[in-house]
């Protein structure tokens, strides 16, 4: 066997699949930073209302991309039902509340009803992207993968991308009105 072409061979395919990892990766993450504005989007939601998401400001909105899909959403919903339990009725310094914003990211409606009922997602903004990634929303944010959020100021500015839940809260909590 010619030892030193083999592994030649193997160095270069070991170089291809960090380099592919690594494109992979930068391909995923979001679209937006933090500090950045947050783009503006018209949607129907559930109720069939029509709304933008600049009518928020003045609030702290978590805009939460998810999927009934999803097993990782799925599993993460009852943390964000209890995070939006404990913060929706609070005063915040400069902020008159917390919204979350989900949009779920789906190809049947049904499905998506049906998560929302089971899961017990009460907030009003529920918005439903019947194109998977494709979707308007989802191609204005960049959305590859989901869970994926964004945690907005009252200022329509991103604060925090891909934030976990207790971040959030913590964020929050920091905010209070005395």
């Amino acid at each position: 066997m010619n030892w030193p072409i083999i592994n030649k061979v193997l160095n270069y395919l070991l170089v291809l699949l960090v380099l592919g990892y690594v494109v992979y990766y930068f391909y995923k993450q979001p679209k937006y930073d933090s500090g950045e504005m947050a783009n503006d989007f018209t949607a129907t939601l559930l109720d069939g209302q029509t709304f933008k998401l600049s009518e928020l400001r003045g609030k702290y909105v978590l805009l939460d991309f998810w999927g009934s899909w999803c097993g990782p959403c799925r599993r993460e919903n009852p943390e964000l039902v209890a995070l939006y339990s404990e913060t929706r009725d609070t005063n915040y310094k400069s902020a008159g509340g917390f919204e979350i914003v989900s949009v779920a990211i789906e190809t049947k409606k049904e499905s998506w009803q049906k998560a929302i009922q089971s899961d017990g997602l009460t907030w009003r903004y529920q918005v439903g992207e019947f194109e998977r990634f494709k979707s308007p929303i989802a191609t204005l944010y960049g959305v590859k993968e989901i869970p994926t959020k964004y945690f907005i100021s009252p200022e329509g500015r991103i604060l925090l991308v891909n934030p976990k839940l207790s971040e959030v809260k913590s964020y929050l909590a920091e905010n209070i009105e005395n």
